[in-house]
């Protein structure tokens, strides 16, 4: 991280996380360790609730062309709704301290079409699309602002997309 780069990185000044909603494919990520580094055709669905969690759904195929499946509840943390905490544990287990990771939303087109989505401590990146497949130059000026947050890029994966979201597992 460079000096110049603020304690925590920015996030978008407001989401409605009604447009949020829908399918995002993975176009790239920092590596994560309950993450397959050649997951492929990587997903996320989320869904409002009633009660104003987001229901998280995230697919991708492993390196064995296995279908992988996680499910998590994500709520907003302020009325900004940029700035969320995520549970990954059965919903019984939820309640415990400790157990929720950040999921920030860095930058967000107007459209709701392209998300850059991280982690204060910069540990986590993850550049979301509505579609499979981004424009290069886009994704480099999407990761340049990443870049410029102070995010280290060396280990980024470019996910492999093909169009077909992997299947439940």
């Amino acid at each position: 991280m460079s000096d110049s780069a603020p304690s925590e990185p920015s996030t978008v000044a407001s989401v409605d996380l009604s447009r949020y909603d829908g399918r995002w494919y993975e176009i790239a990520r920092l590596p994560l360790r309950q993450e397959d580094r050649h997951a492929r055709n990587v997903t996320a669905d989320y869904t409002l609730q009633d009660d104003g969690t987001v229901r998280v759904v995230n697919r991708c195929l492993n390196d064995e062309g296995q279908p992988e499946e996680a499910v998590a509840e994500a709520t907003a943390i302020d009325d900004s709704h940029a700035r969320l905490k995520v549970s990954f544990l059965p919903e019984g287990l939820r309640w415990i301290p400790f157990t929720k990771g950040d999921y920030w939303i860095l930058r967000l087109d107007a459209g709701y079409t392209t998300a850059l989505v991280g982690t204060p401590d910069r540990a986590h990146l993850w550049l979301l699309s509505r579609e499979p497949v981004m424009d290069d130059a886009a994704k480099r000026e999407w990761l340049g602002f990443a870049a410029a947050q102070g995010f280290d890029l060396a280990p980024l994966i470019h996910t492999p997309q093909d169009g077909r979201p992997a299947p439940a597992g």
